[in-house]
Protein backbone atom coordinates (compact mmCIF):
# COMPACT_ATOMS: atom_id res chain seq x y z
CA UNK A 1 0.00 0.00 0.00
CA UNK A 2 1.00 3.48 -0.53
CA UNK A 3 1.50 6.30 1.86
CA UNK A 4 -1.22 8.03 -0.53
CA UNK A 5 -3.24 4.94 0.13
CA UNK A 6 -2.32 4.69 3.81
CA UNK A 7 -3.06 7.89 3.57
CA UNK A 8 -6.64 7.73 2.70
CA UNK A 9 -7.25 4.40 4.97
CA UNK A 10 -6.18 6.22 8.23
CA UNK A 11 -8.77 9.16 6.85
CA UNK A 12 -11.76 7.22 6.42
CA UNK A 13 -10.80 4.83 9.93
CA UNK A 14 -10.61 8.67 11.63
CA UNK A 15 -13.93 10.00 10.28
CA UNK A 16 -15.65 6.28 11.35
CA UNK A 17 -14.40 6.46 15.28
CA UNK A 18 -15.16 9.93 15.33
CA UNK A 19 -19.78 9.30 13.65
CA UNK A 20 -19.00 6.51 16.22
CA UNK A 21 -18.17 8.52 19.53
CA UNK A 22 -20.44 11.37 18.01
CA UNK A 23 -23.15 9.43 17.99
CA UNK A 24 -22.32 7.66 21.71
CA UNK A 25 -22.24 11.52 22.67
CA UNK A 26 -25.67 11.97 21.67
CA UNK A 27 -26.84 9.24 23.38
CA UNK A 28 -25.06 10.20 26.39
CA UNK A 29 -27.19 13.29 26.63
CA UNK A 30 -30.12 11.05 26.90
CA UNK A 31 -28.17 8.48 29.56
CA UNK A 32 -27.56 12.04 31.45
CA UNK A 33 -31.23 12.71 31.98
CA UNK A 34 -32.05 8.66 33.17
CA UNK A 35 -32.81 8.14 36.57
CA UNK A 36 -31.33 6.04 38.98
CA UNK A 37 -33.97 3.47 39.04
CA UNK A 38 -33.82 3.19 35.02
CA UNK A 39 -30.26 2.57 35.55
CA UNK A 40 -30.33 -0.13 37.88
CA UNK A 41 -32.60 -1.95 36.12
CA UNK A 42 -30.85 -2.41 32.78
CA UNK A 43 -27.59 -2.87 34.97
CA UNK A 44 -29.62 -5.99 36.32
CA UNK A 45 -30.93 -6.95 33.17
CA UNK A 46 -27.40 -6.78 31.07
CA UNK A 47 -25.77 -9.03 34.25
CA UNK A 48 -29.05 -11.72 33.61
CA UNK A 49 -28.40 -11.53 29.99
CA UNK A 50 -24.40 -12.54 31.00
CA UNK A 51 -25.38 -14.99 32.51
CA UNK A 52 -27.97 -16.67 30.37
CA UNK A 53 -25.01 -16.40 27.34
CA UNK A 54 -21.84 -17.36 29.39
CA UNK A 55 -21.81 -20.63 27.57
CA UNK A 56 -21.94 -18.53 23.57
CA UNK A 57 -19.37 -15.95 25.29
CA UNK A 58 -17.08 -18.88 27.11
CA UNK A 59 -16.95 -20.91 23.59
CA UNK A 60 -16.06 -17.27 21.57
CA UNK A 61 -12.98 -17.13 24.27
CA UNK A 62 -11.88 -20.57 23.52
CA UNK A 63 -11.70 -19.65 19.87
CA UNK A 64 -9.28 -16.47 20.97
CA UNK A 65 -7.63 -18.85 23.68
CA UNK A 66 -6.35 -21.31 20.73
CA UNK A 67 -5.10 -19.05 19.00
CA UNK A 68 -3.08 -16.97 21.28
CA UNK A 69 -1.72 -20.10 22.86
CA UNK A 70 -0.85 -20.97 19.15
CA UNK A 71 1.08 -17.91 18.72
CA UNK A 72 3.18 -18.16 21.40
CA UNK A 73 1.59 -15.58 24.15
CA UNK A 74 2.86 -16.24 27.49
CA UNK A 75 1.10 -17.50 30.39
CA UNK A 76 0.69 -14.43 32.06
CA UNK A 77 -1.64 -12.97 29.32
CA UNK A 78 -3.24 -16.15 29.11
CA UNK A 79 -4.74 -15.63 32.08
CA UNK A 80 -6.13 -12.26 31.51
CA UNK A 81 -7.54 -13.48 28.34
CA UNK A 82 -9.44 -16.43 29.77
CA UNK A 83 -13.05 -15.81 30.08
CA UNK A 84 -14.62 -18.43 30.96
CA UNK A 85 -18.21 -19.43 32.35
CA UNK A 86 -17.42 -18.92 35.75
CA UNK A 87 -15.53 -15.42 34.94
CA UNK A 88 -18.45 -14.40 33.15
CA UNK A 89 -20.60 -15.53 36.20
CA UNK A 90 -17.99 -13.23 38.49
CA UNK A 91 -18.68 -10.33 35.89
CA UNK A 92 -21.83 -10.43 36.08
CA UNK A 93 -22.00 -10.38 39.81
CA UNK A 94 -19.61 -7.18 39.71
CA UNK A 95 -22.56 -5.79 36.96
CA UNK A 96 -25.13 -6.41 39.76
CA UNK A 97 -22.89 -4.79 42.89
CA UNK A 98 -22.64 -1.96 41.12
CA UNK A 99 -26.14 -1.06 40.45
CA UNK A 100 -26.72 -1.34 44.03
CA UNK A 101 -23.96 1.16 44.27
CA UNK A 102 -25.14 4.59 45.41
CA UNK A 103 -25.54 6.76 42.09
CA UNK A 104 -22.74 9.77 41.84
CA UNK A 105 -24.76 11.42 39.26
CA UNK A 106 -26.20 14.79 41.35
CA UNK A 107 -24.29 14.72 44.24
CA UNK A 108 -23.53 17.62 45.70
CA UNK A 109 -19.86 17.86 46.36
CA UNK A 110 -20.41 21.66 48.42
CA UNK A 111 -22.12 24.14 48.64
CA UNK A 112 -22.51 27.57 50.23
CA UNK A 113 -24.05 31.29 50.00
CA UNK A 114 -22.04 34.35 49.06
CA UNK A 115 -22.42 37.55 51.10
CA UNK A 116 -24.70 38.92 48.72
CA UNK A 117 -27.07 35.62 48.71
CA UNK A 118 -25.81 33.72 45.57
CA UNK A 119 -26.29 30.53 46.35
CA UNK A 120 -22.96 27.93 44.81
CA UNK A 121 -23.27 24.02 44.54
CA UNK A 122 -21.01 21.84 43.10
CA UNK A 123 -22.34 18.89 41.53
CA UNK A 124 -20.96 15.44 40.17
CA UNK A 125 -21.67 14.94 36.32
CA UNK A 126 -20.59 12.60 33.52
CA UNK A 127 -17.09 13.21 31.62
CA UNK A 128 -19.31 12.20 29.15
CA UNK A 129 -17.77 9.64 26.30
CA UNK A 130 -15.03 7.77 28.13
CA UNK A 131 -12.26 5.62 25.53
CA UNK A 132 -10.66 2.83 26.66
CA UNK A 133 -8.24 1.13 24.47
CA UNK A 134 -7.14 -2.59 26.48
CA UNK A 135 -5.65 -5.23 25.41
CA UNK A 136 -6.29 -9.70 26.14
CA UNK A 137 -8.69 -8.61 29.32
CA UNK A 138 -12.18 -9.50 28.33
CA UNK A 139 -13.62 -8.47 31.67
CA UNK A 140 -12.65 -4.82 30.86
CA UNK A 141 -15.65 -5.01 28.49
CA UNK A 142 -18.14 -5.80 31.19
CA UNK A 143 -16.18 -3.60 33.96
CA UNK A 144 -15.93 -0.91 31.59
CA UNK A 145 -19.55 -0.79 30.20
CA UNK A 146 -21.37 -1.24 33.79
CA UNK A 147 -19.52 1.56 35.38
CA UNK A 148 -20.07 3.68 32.28
CA UNK A 149 -23.68 3.38 32.00
CA UNK A 150 -24.42 3.70 36.19
CA UNK A 151 -22.22 6.76 36.03
CA UNK A 152 -23.96 8.18 33.05
CA UNK A 153 -21.23 8.36 30.19
CA UNK A 154 -20.92 6.23 27.56
CA UNK A 155 -17.77 3.98 26.28
CA UNK A 156 -16.17 3.67 23.41
CA UNK A 157 -13.77 0.31 23.16
CA UNK A 158 -10.89 -0.88 21.53
CA UNK A 159 -10.29 -4.63 23.23
CA UNK A 160 -7.29 -5.82 21.10
CA UNK A 161 -7.32 -8.51 18.13
CA UNK A 162 -6.34 -11.27 21.13
CA UNK A 163 -9.66 -11.30 22.11
CA UNK A 164 -12.02 -10.11 19.59
CA UNK A 165 -14.09 -12.58 19.33
CA UNK A 166 -14.69 -12.74 23.77
CA UNK A 167 -15.30 -9.29 23.09
CA UNK A 168 -17.74 -9.22 19.84
CA UNK A 169 -19.85 -12.13 22.13
CA UNK A 170 -19.80 -9.76 25.23
CA UNK A 171 -20.94 -6.66 23.78
CA UNK A 172 -23.23 -8.48 21.51
CA UNK A 173 -25.28 -9.08 24.89
CA UNK A 174 -25.04 -5.76 26.17
CA UNK A 175 -25.63 -3.93 23.65
CA UNK A 176 -29.04 -6.13 23.01
CA UNK A 177 -30.02 -5.37 26.40
CA UNK A 178 -29.86 -1.83 25.60
CA UNK A 179 -31.82 -1.25 22.96
CA UNK A 180 -34.43 -3.52 24.64
CA UNK A 181 -34.57 -0.96 27.68
CA UNK A 182 -34.88 1.92 25.43
CA UNK A 183 -31.28 2.70 25.19
CA UNK A 184 -29.27 3.47 22.42
CA UNK A 185 -27.04 0.64 21.33
CA UNK A 186 -24.60 3.55 20.35
CA UNK A 187 -23.70 4.06 24.22
CA UNK A 188 -21.32 1.02 23.90
CA UNK A 189 -19.28 0.55 21.27
CA UNK A 190 -16.52 -0.94 19.69
CA UNK A 191 -13.58 -0.10 16.88
CA UNK A 192 -12.17 -3.37 16.73
CA UNK A 193 -12.99 -3.80 13.47
CA UNK A 194 -10.60 -1.56 12.41
CA UNK A 195 -7.94 -2.82 14.24
CA UNK A 196 -4.88 -0.76 15.15
CA UNK A 197 -6.34 2.44 13.02
CA UNK A 198 -9.32 2.09 15.07
CA UNK A 199 -6.74 3.07 18.10
CA UNK A 200 -4.64 5.47 16.43
CA UNK A 201 -8.29 7.25 15.39
CA UNK A 202 -9.63 6.99 18.89
CA UNK A 203 -5.90 9.03 20.15
CA UNK A 204 -6.57 11.51 17.73
CA UNK A 205 -10.25 11.80 18.18
CA UNK A 206 -10.10 15.59 20.44
CA UNK A 207 -13.55 17.00 20.46
CA UNK A 208 -15.17 13.61 19.78
CA UNK A 209 -13.93 11.19 22.39
CA UNK A 210 -13.82 13.20 26.00
CA UNK A 211 -10.99 11.23 27.84
CA UNK A 212 -9.26 8.19 27.30
CA UNK A 213 -8.07 5.14 29.50
CA UNK A 214 -5.63 2.93 27.99
CA UNK A 215 -5.02 -0.52 29.99
CA UNK A 216 -2.28 -2.83 29.73
CA UNK A 217 1.41 -3.65 29.30
CA UNK A 218 3.92 -0.87 30.06
CA UNK A 219 4.43 -0.56 26.32
CA UNK A 220 0.46 0.24 25.48
CA UNK A 221 0.09 3.09 28.20
CA UNK A 222 2.82 4.62 27.83
CA UNK A 223 1.81 4.59 24.00
CA UNK A 224 -0.97 6.07 24.28
CA UNK A 225 0.35 8.77 27.13
CA UNK A 226 3.00 10.09 24.28
CA UNK A 227 0.47 9.67 21.31
CA UNK A 228 -2.59 10.83 22.62
CA UNK A 229 -4.62 13.91 21.63
CA UNK A 230 -6.94 13.13 23.75
CA UNK A 231 -6.47 13.71 27.46
CA UNK A 232 -5.14 10.60 29.37
CA UNK A 233 -5.83 8.93 32.40
CA UNK A 234 -2.51 7.35 32.85
CA UNK A 235 -3.21 3.86 34.37
CA UNK A 236 -0.12 1.74 35.73
CA UNK A 237 2.12 -1.08 35.06
CA UNK A 238 2.54 -2.51 38.04
CA UNK A 239 6.40 -2.88 39.29
CA UNK A 240 5.24 -3.41 42.85
CA UNK A 241 7.50 -3.75 45.92
CA UNK A 242 7.08 -5.79 49.65
CA UNK A 243 9.86 -4.40 52.25
CA UNK A 244 9.95 -6.77 55.01
CA UNK A 245 11.38 -3.90 58.27
CA UNK A 246 13.49 -5.70 60.47
CA UNK A 247 10.60 -5.21 62.37
CA UNK A 248 8.56 -7.70 60.30
CA UNK A 249 6.45 -10.81 61.55
CA UNK A 250 8.26 -13.36 59.35
CA UNK A 251 5.39 -15.80 59.90
CA UNK A 252 2.94 -13.17 58.37
CA UNK A 253 5.36 -12.19 55.96
CA UNK A 254 6.07 -15.47 54.01
CA UNK A 255 2.35 -15.96 53.32
CA UNK A 256 1.94 -12.51 52.11
CA UNK A 257 4.93 -12.22 49.85
CA UNK A 258 4.00 -16.44 48.14
CA UNK A 259 -0.07 -14.34 47.60
CA UNK A 260 1.02 -11.62 46.65
CA UNK A 261 3.96 -13.28 43.78
CA UNK A 262 1.72 -16.49 42.79
CA UNK A 263 -2.40 -15.84 42.87
CA UNK A 264 -2.43 -14.58 39.44
CA UNK A 265 1.13 -13.99 37.80
CA UNK A 266 -0.08 -11.91 35.35
CA UNK A 267 -1.93 -8.78 37.23
CA UNK A 268 -0.94 -5.43 37.91
CA UNK A 269 -1.35 -5.68 41.19
CA UNK A 270 1.09 -9.05 41.55
CA UNK A 271 4.43 -8.16 43.28
CA UNK A 272 7.50 -8.11 41.36
CA UNK A 273 10.19 -7.10 44.01
CA UNK A 274 11.07 -7.69 47.51
CA UNK A 275 13.05 -6.29 49.71
CA UNK A 276 14.68 -7.29 53.15
CA UNK A 277 16.14 -5.30 55.85
CA UNK A 278 20.05 -6.10 56.26
CA UNK A 279 19.25 -7.12 60.17
CA UNK A 280 17.08 -10.22 59.06
CA UNK A 281 18.70 -10.49 55.71
CA UNK A 282 20.65 -13.84 57.34
CA UNK A 283 17.38 -15.24 59.26
CA UNK A 284 14.74 -14.58 56.64
CA UNK A 285 16.24 -14.91 52.99
CA UNK A 286 16.60 -18.67 53.25
CA UNK A 287 13.17 -18.98 54.45
CA UNK A 288 11.69 -16.86 51.57
CA UNK A 289 13.55 -18.08 48.88
CA UNK A 290 12.61 -21.51 49.27
CA UNK A 291 9.13 -20.72 49.47
CA UNK A 292 9.13 -19.16 46.30
CA UNK A 293 11.57 -21.78 45.25
CA UNK A 294 8.75 -24.35 46.01
CA UNK A 295 5.85 -22.02 44.46
CA UNK A 296 8.21 -22.31 41.07
CA UNK A 297 9.38 -18.58 41.31
CA UNK A 298 12.61 -17.63 39.77
CA UNK A 299 14.86 -15.27 41.72
CA UNK A 300 16.66 -12.02 40.45
CA UNK A 301 19.05 -11.12 43.38
CA UNK A 302 21.13 -8.33 44.10
CA UNK A 303 24.55 -9.16 45.37
CA UNK A 304 24.08 -9.10 49.16
CA UNK A 305 20.82 -11.41 48.73
CA UNK A 306 22.76 -13.70 46.15
CA UNK A 307 25.32 -14.33 48.58
CA UNK A 308 22.89 -15.56 51.18
CA UNK A 309 20.27 -17.36 48.94
CA UNK A 310 23.04 -19.38 46.56
CA UNK A 311 23.66 -22.68 47.62
CA UNK A 312 19.89 -23.32 48.29
CA UNK A 313 18.89 -26.68 46.58
CA UNK A 314 16.68 -25.90 43.94
CA UNK A 315 16.25 -22.64 43.70
CA UNK A 316 16.12 -20.90 40.61
CA UNK A 317 18.99 -17.87 41.28
CA UNK A 318 20.74 -15.48 39.14
CA UNK A 319 22.28 -11.73 39.59
CA UNK A 320 19.85 -9.04 39.03
CA UNK A 321 20.76 -6.36 36.60
CA UNK A 322 20.04 -2.72 36.73
CA UNK A 323 17.35 -3.61 34.16
CA UNK A 324 15.59 -6.06 36.78
CA UNK A 325 14.85 -3.18 39.38
CA UNK A 326 12.24 -1.17 36.56
CA UNK A 327 11.44 -4.52 34.91
CA UNK A 328 7.55 -5.59 35.58
CA UNK A 329 7.54 -9.11 35.17
CA UNK A 330 4.14 -10.66 34.58
CA UNK A 331 5.93 -14.22 34.97
CA UNK A 332 6.99 -16.09 38.11
CA UNK A 333 10.00 -14.16 38.38
CA UNK A 334 10.76 -11.75 41.60
CA UNK A 335 13.65 -9.54 42.27
CA UNK A 336 15.19 -9.64 45.41
CA UNK A 337 17.71 -6.43 46.86
CA UNK A 338 18.97 -6.20 50.54
CA UNK A 339 18.65 -2.49 51.99
CA UNK A 340 20.28 -1.19 54.73
CA UNK A 341 17.69 0.68 56.05
CA UNK A 342 13.78 2.15 56.30
CA UNK A 343 14.76 5.34 54.29
CA UNK A 344 17.01 3.06 51.41
CA UNK A 345 13.88 1.17 50.69
CA UNK A 346 11.51 3.92 50.59
CA UNK A 347 14.63 5.71 48.03
CA UNK A 348 15.02 2.65 45.90
CA UNK A 349 10.91 1.95 45.59
CA UNK A 350 10.43 6.01 44.82
CA UNK A 351 12.84 5.73 42.53
CA UNK A 352 11.70 2.18 40.37
CA UNK A 353 8.40 2.12 40.99
CA UNK A 354 5.19 2.57 38.96
CA UNK A 355 3.12 4.04 41.60
CA UNK A 356 1.08 1.68 42.05
CA UNK A 357 1.26 -0.36 45.23
CA UNK A 358 3.58 -1.07 47.55
CA UNK A 359 3.27 -3.01 50.53
CA UNK A 360 6.12 -3.00 54.23
CA UNK A 361 5.64 -5.84 56.60
CA UNK A 362 5.99 -4.64 59.75
CA UNK A 363 5.29 -4.41 63.53
CA UNK A 364 6.96 -0.93 64.69
CA UNK A 365 4.24 1.30 64.31
CA UNK A 366 6.89 4.65 63.49
CA UNK A 367 8.25 2.34 60.71
CA UNK A 368 4.76 1.84 59.41
CA UNK A 369 3.67 6.02 59.45
CA UNK A 370 7.12 6.64 57.69
CA UNK A 371 6.72 4.14 54.77
CA UNK A 372 2.99 4.98 54.41
CA UNK A 373 4.16 8.73 54.44
CA UNK A 374 7.16 8.78 51.96
CA UNK A 375 6.50 6.08 49.78
CA UNK A 376 4.79 8.37 46.68
CA UNK A 377 2.10 5.31 45.24
CA UNK A 378 -1.21 5.36 44.58
CA UNK A 379 -1.77 2.55 47.41
CA UNK A 380 0.63 1.30 49.82
CA UNK A 381 -0.39 -1.60 51.89
CA UNK A 382 0.39 -2.53 55.72
CA UNK A 383 0.86 -5.84 56.16
CA UNK A 384 -1.03 -7.20 54.05
CA UNK A 385 -0.80 -8.27 49.93
CA UNK A 386 -0.82 -5.99 46.98
CA UNK A 387 -3.18 -8.00 45.27
CA UNK A 388 -6.11 -6.66 47.17
CA UNK A 389 -5.48 -3.21 45.01
CA UNK A 390 -8.43 -3.85 42.94
CA UNK A 391 -11.86 -1.77 42.05
CA UNK A 392 -14.00 -5.12 43.38
CA UNK A 393 -12.29 -5.53 46.43
CA UNK A 394 -12.46 -2.14 47.18
CA UNK A 395 -16.03 -2.21 46.73
CA UNK A 396 -16.63 -0.38 43.69
CA UNK A 397 -18.45 -3.65 41.98
CA UNK A 398 -15.62 -2.69 38.90
CA UNK A 399 -12.97 -0.72 37.67
CA UNK A 400 -11.99 1.45 35.05
CA UNK A 401 -8.47 0.79 36.14
CA UNK A 402 -5.83 1.72 38.59
CA UNK A 403 -4.89 5.20 38.10
CA UNK A 404 -0.91 5.88 39.10
CA UNK A 405 -1.40 9.80 37.83
CA UNK A 406 -1.61 12.72 40.84
CA UNK A 407 -4.60 14.28 38.75
CA UNK A 408 -8.26 13.77 39.14
CA UNK A 409 -7.73 10.17 40.66
CA UNK A 410 -5.50 7.76 42.02
CA UNK A 411 -5.67 4.14 42.68
CA UNK A 412 -8.62 1.75 41.83
CA UNK A 413 -11.57 4.09 39.65
CA UNK A 414 -14.84 3.27 40.56
CA UNK A 415 -17.85 5.65 39.78
CA UNK A 416 -17.16 8.26 41.65
CA UNK A 417 -13.76 8.56 39.67
CA UNK A 418 -16.01 8.66 36.16
CA UNK A 419 -17.44 12.12 37.19
CA UNK A 420 -16.52 15.40 36.58
CA UNK A 421 -18.04 18.63 38.27
CA UNK A 422 -19.87 21.77 37.46
CA UNK A 423 -20.67 24.44 40.02
CA UNK A 424 -24.11 25.76 39.40
CA UNK A 425 -24.95 29.23 40.85
CA UNK A 426 -28.59 30.06 42.38
CA UNK A 427 -29.27 33.81 42.48
CA UNK A 428 -32.13 35.82 43.11
CA UNK A 429 -31.22 38.95 40.69
CA UNK A 430 -27.74 39.93 41.90
CA UNK A 431 -24.95 41.87 39.74
CA UNK A 432 -21.86 41.55 40.25
CA UNK A 433 -20.38 45.27 41.43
Amino acid sequence: MTNSEEATVAAAVFGAVCAKADAASCAQRSLARANTEAKNELLNAIADALDAHADDIAGANELDMIESRESGMDAGKLDRLKFDVPRVAAAAAGVRHVATLPDPIGEIVRGYSLPNGLRLQQQRVPLGVIGMIYEARPNVTVDVASLCLKSGNAAILRGGHAAERTNAATLAVIRGMLESHGFDAALVDTVDGYGRAGATAMMEARGHIDVLVPRGGAGLIQAVVRNSKVPVIETGAGNVHIYVDRSGDLAKAIPIIINAKTQRVGVCNAAEKLLVHRDIAETFLPIAARALADANVALRADEAAYGIIAGGEGIDLSRATDEDWDTEYLALTMGVKVVDSLDEAIEHINRHSTGHTESIIAEDYPAIERFTAGVDSAVVMVNASTRFTDGGVFGFGAELGISTQKMHARGPMGLREMTTTKWIGYGTGQVRA
